[in-house]
């Protein structure tokens, strides 16, 4: 699969229109593709195994869509095989009274993963020029200065704000693939049906999700914005089809194991030394 179709190039200006949601690349046969997420789940575990024991980088990576886009879906299978050991997962909702009292990126450097593991993120620091940008309100209920709040630029700055933090994280050992989830409004709106119709995914629903719906344009202007402020180098945006959840699965591992792939991950080399007692354990060993 060519996985770079996917990747927003720094520096270039995303259309989401231009984007297909049902987009499915060469796969035309589901179980094709399902067998390929399960080489890709094998090959992750055995990454992320060599990731833990160097102990040297860690890798974040960010999941945002529209409601019922998949995100919590891609998490649990892409992920089915690594070590929970190694993994942490932060789901980032409406901030706290104690979140609101500090910046808008300190709850989210408090769960950024250790050397070692992989993080996920659903839904993130981005849901502040995201969400926060699609209601005014909740910025101006924010316990900010008046300057800030009412500040023209503040969404400039704030990408220019996630821009400088991300960088500052890669240069500090903590790689990063962020993806935005791109399902079609249609598809929600089946999404959102099959959740009222089965009894089993009746929890899933919420009122405010169908009153999201109605802030469509608003978001999709929004994420294009963010997107094409904050996809760089070294933080690269994925925009990945999501009407067909198969697919977005498939894709969303393929990008992780070859990023994993090109970070140089190798066991630890033992030291001579560390051998030569190694040697010695054997041989007390064997002579038991």
């Amino acid at each position: 699969m060519n996985i770079e179709k996917f990747r927003i190039k720094e520096g270039s200006k995303l259309n989401l229109k231009k984007h297909d949601p049902d987009l499915t690349a060469n796969y035309t046969d589901k179980k094709e593709a399902v067998a390929d997420l399960k080489d890709n789940i094998d090959k992750l575990a055995e990454l992320q195994d060599m990731l833990y024991a160097q102990d040297v980088y860690s890798l974040l990576i960010v999941f945002q869509a529209m409601d019922a886009a998949g995100k919590d879906g891609a998490i649990k299978h892409v992920m089915s095989g690594v070590n929970p050991q190694g993994v942490s997962v932060a789901s980032f909702k409406a901030p706290s009274a104690e979140e609101l009292d500090h910046d808008f990126l300190w709850r989210h450097q408090k769960a950024l993963p250790e050397r070692g593991k992989i993080g996920i993120f659903n839904r993130s620091h981005y849901e502040e020029v995201l969400v926060v940008r699609v209601h005014p309100d909740i910025l101006q209920a924010q316990q900010l200065p008046p300057e800030v709040k009412n500040d023209p630029k503040i969404w400039k700055k704030r990408f220019d704000h996630i821009r400088d933090w991300e960088q500052h994280l890669f240069e500090n050992g903590i790689h990063i693939l962020k993806f935005f989830l791109n399902v079609s409004k249609k598809e929600q709106k089946e999404r959102f049906l099959a959740r009222i119709d089965e009894p089993e995914k009746n929890w899933k629903f919420s009122a405010s999700d169908v009153k999201e719906r109605g802030h469509w344009d608003d978001y999709m202007k929004a994420y294009e914005d963010a997107i094409s402020a904050t996809s760089t180098e070294n933080a690269p945006w994925y925009v990945i089809p999501a009407d067909k959840k198969w697919f977005t699965r498939l894709a969303v591992s393929e990008i992780i194991v070859k990023k994993l792939e090109s970070m140089d991950l190798h066991y630890p080399k033992v030291p001579d030394e560390t051998l030569a007692r190694l040697e010695d354990a054997r041989r007390l060993l064997e002579s038991e």
